[in-house]
């Protein structure tokens, strides 16, 4: 008859997990989550502990089973630190593990987002429509997958060739970069090199200001005084709009609603904001005007 053998009672095998791992008092400690939870935790998505930790414990080697021995917990978090805190602490602060398979499931996701996000902001810039999800990820691969330095792409006029190597550049997505910062690197190049003729969807704003201001003359900062500028206070703030849709006085107030490009955005309300001394205001319609068939 087959003798038992005993399993050490500090050790717990666990499998299909991700470790997270931190180093700390000349010791490496390790909690085992559930595969794709630690980001969705560090990013505020998940927010239930069960649902991100297989178990609630702390380890030396996950993959062994061996827990972390108290003596080794009080040594390294200090003597007064619980458990829970211990985890907390690994799992905000550690190094995550991450596994082939998930390494490529986590790639995938982030690619996916970036593209819906480029997707979403750029249009044809004549029929102001926007691409399908597969024509942007096919032009952001003809970037990547050609020396951009070389001049490929239409490019603008004042990007010429003397200036190619200071247009932003496109390498691929990287899983250690947010979809939202990756996605305004890929427009970036897009616009600069034109793979496919794109721009950025413009915004939908209203914009009010006293009716009494709009016949000033604008100022300008010269140092650390103003100057009158170009043009009256009106003229200047339909300066910034290309399209006007709507103009008129209610109130005692001026609106004027329009389409303005999402780089002239920061400007025009700078200039409201110092002409009207808060009184006037930019508004958001629609952060992205796009025509869809």
């Amino acid at each position: 008859m087959p003798v038992g053998i005993n399993q050490p009672s500090n050790q717990i095998r666990l499998t299909n997990v991700s470790l997270v791992r931190l180093k700390k008092g000349k010791k490496r400690f390790e909690i085992a989550c559930y595969k794709n939870k630690v980001l969705e935790y560090r990013s505020g998505i998940e927010t239930d502990l069960d649902n991100v930790l297989q178990i609630p414990s702390v380890f030396l080697n996950v993959s062994k089973g061996q827990t972390a021995p108290a003596a080794d917990l009080a040594k390294a978090f200090g003597p007064t630190t619980s458990t829970a805190d211990i985890v907390l602490e690994i799992l905000k602060k550690g190094e995550l593990q991450v596994g082939e398979k998930e390494r490529h499931a986590q790639l995938e996701r982030v690619h996916n987002e970036v593209i819906d996000i480029v997707a979403g902001k750029l249009v044809d810039p004549k029929s102001k429509r926007v691409y399908t999800a597969g024509m942007i990820a096919k032009a952001l691969e003809q970037l990547s997958g050609h020396r951009q330095e070389e001049g490929s792409g239409a490019g603008t006029p004042e990007e010429g060739a003397g200036k190619a190597k200071e247009r932003p550049t496109w390498t691929g997505v990287v899983a250690t970069k947010s979809a939202k910062s990756q996605a305004l690197d890929a427009m970036r190049a897009l616009i600069a090199w034109q793979p496919i003729p794109v721009a950025r969807a413009r915004m939908r704003l209203r914009v009010s200001c006293p009716v009494g201001l709009l016949k000033q003359p604008a100022k300008v900062a010269r140092g650390e005084g103003e100057e009158e500028g170009k043009g009256t206070v009106k003229e200047r703030i339909l300066s910034y709009v290309e399209e006007v849709e709507s103009q008129g006085e209610v109130g005692g107030e001026w609106e004027v609603v329009g389409f303005v490009e999402p780089g002239a955005f920061k400007g025009l309300g700078e200039f409201v904001d110092g002409e009207t001394k808060g009184r006037g205001r930019v508004e958001v319609l629609d952060m992205a005007v796009v025509h869809e068939d």
